[in-house]
């Protein structure tokens, strides 16, 4: 039996998943109730209406996300989220700054990069936001070198936010090489080869979107 392990948050009205972004509201647009009037008796519908920013729960970040002429959602391949081998490293929780010696040694090139720094525990609390887990810009052109296809970490941002540049993004979105965001349970892949899939929909002029991120054990 395959086994899958589930990477993303899950989303809810009113959930903040980055301080100064909106929250999303999540609500019927038509109720069971309602829908029972243009129904047969026995027979009942609900659709559901969402008001939300692209940057919600577990999301990809793609070249249009930075960039005006990059990539957007829907002229991002498939396979550029789908069935990459993954490679998992797992952080000291008390290292912030995570540098390119990290990923030496290793074969990254066309494979996933996941980032495990246990901050996903502090998700849905203040703590998320501050000091949290980051990669050096140096890390990130290691990365562009080494030909890695996405990267992705469990914390509020893959760059230092304490300032109002953003080198990772710049470098990783300027090569082509995805971001994922907001990951959780990558603990959970200690020991175990791994599949990583976080496809998003295809949508035209926008470069982020949630994603149901998630691993397939190989072994």
């Amino acid at each position: 039996m395959k086994q899958y392990i589930d990477l993303s948050h899950t989303i809810e009205d009113g959930l903040v998943t980055y301080k100064g972004l909106p929250a999303p509201i999540i609500c019927d647009y038509l109720s069971r109730e309602e829908s029972r009037k243009h129904y047969a008796q026995g027979t009942e519908f609900q659709i559901g209406k969402i008001e939300m920013v692209s940057n919600t729960g577990t999301y990809v970040d793609v070249p249009f996300h930075r960039y005006s002429d990059g990539k957007d959602l829907n002229e991002t391949a498939i396979d550029k989220l789908a069935g990459l081998d993954g490679v998992l490293f797992q952080m000291n929780h008390s290292q912030q700054a995570i540098d390119e010696t990290v990923f030496y040694n290793f074969d990254l090139k066309g494979k996933a990069i996941l980032i495990s720094t246990g901050w996903d525990r502090y998700w849905n609390t203040e703590q998320y936001y501050e000091r949290h887990p980051y990669l050096t810009e140096n890390a990130a052109k290691y990365l562009v070198e080494q030909q890695a296809a996405v990267v992705g970490i469990d914390s509020v941002n893959i760059d230092d936010t304490s300032g109002n540049t953003r080198p990772v993004h710049t470098e990783l979105l300027g090569n082509e090489i995805l971001i994922v965001e907001h990951l959780c349970n990558l603990n959970k892949l200690l020991d175990k080869q791994f599949l990583f899939y976080a496809v998003p929909p295809k949508i035209k002029g926008i470069g982020t979107f949630p994603v149901r991120a998630f691993a397939e054990v190989v072994s």
